[in-house]
């Protein structure tokens, strides 16, 4: 897939790749130090493709940095490139595992969102394993998470969505699911307004959506569930 259509694709600063970054293992890592200004409050975008959604919502709120995580090259560059074109100075792309950067790099408490959108659904049985979703990761996702940090899905994928809720309700004691309100960078009726959105509301799929919120210890029995489904 040519992304570029022939154009140079120049990640200038906005893109890094994992292996820039200091080894995991040579003392805590402060990814805003990744930003102009690393004292802004962090969300993370696990599996960026384009950069549409990072481009949209970072012009938007600019109090905040953004760090897009892209395994797939060609749209790490793309989305990198698009950022600097765009000069959003709170939008980082880095190339790495997403699951594994966060198990290995990613301070606890470090953020505030975790963006999971139309993520690859791996749909056959051997290869599950790669889901995003996972009895490890949501556990890693709530120790990077702050108190009251929210980790938010949409997916167009029924089965990878059956996936989601049973992990989910297994570990009903990280999180408390609730409503899915779309972001300001939304269009009318949109979830969220991803390229991989647009394209399969045109084909007619249908979506799923919900909110992680982080429980403490502190926190009660678990809430009722809520989850949303939009055709």
């Amino acid at each position: 897939m040519d992304l570029a259509r022939g154009k140079n694709l120049d990640v200038g600063s906005h893109g890094l790749d994992i292996s820039q970054l200091p080894t995991f293992d040579a003392g805590p890592f402060n990814p805003g130090s990744l930003f102009p200004d690393p004292t802004l409050p962090l969300e993370l975008e696990i599996g960026s493709g384009k950069g549409t959604f990072l481009v949209q919502q970072a012009a938007l709120q600019s109090d905040t940095n953004f760090l897009g995580i892209e395994w797939a090259t060609e749209f790490w560059r793309y989305a990198a490139d698009r950022s600097r074109r765009r000069a959003i100075a709170n939008v980082r792309i880095l190339r790495a595992d997403a699951t594994q950067f966060i198990r290995h790099w990613m301070p606890d408490g470090s953020v505030r969102t975790i963006h999971l959108y139309f993520s690859d659904p791996w749909p056959k049985s051997r290869h599950h394993k790669r889901r995003v979703i996972q009895d490890e990761s949501l556990a890693q996702f709530h120790r990077v998470l702050g108190p009251g940090g929210q980790l938010r899905i949409v997916t167009d994928h029924e089965n990878l969505w059956k996936w989601d809720l049973a992990l989910v309700e297994r570990h009903a004691d990280l999180f408390t699911r609730g409503e899915f309100i779309a972001p300001p960078s939304a269009g009318e009726g949109e979830f969220v307004g991803t390229n991989f959105e647009r394209k399969f509301r045109r084909e007619g799929r249908p979506f799923m959506a919900m909110s992680l919120t982080k429980r403490s210890a502190a926190d009660g029995a678990a809430a009722c569930p809520a989850t949303q489904q939009l055709s």
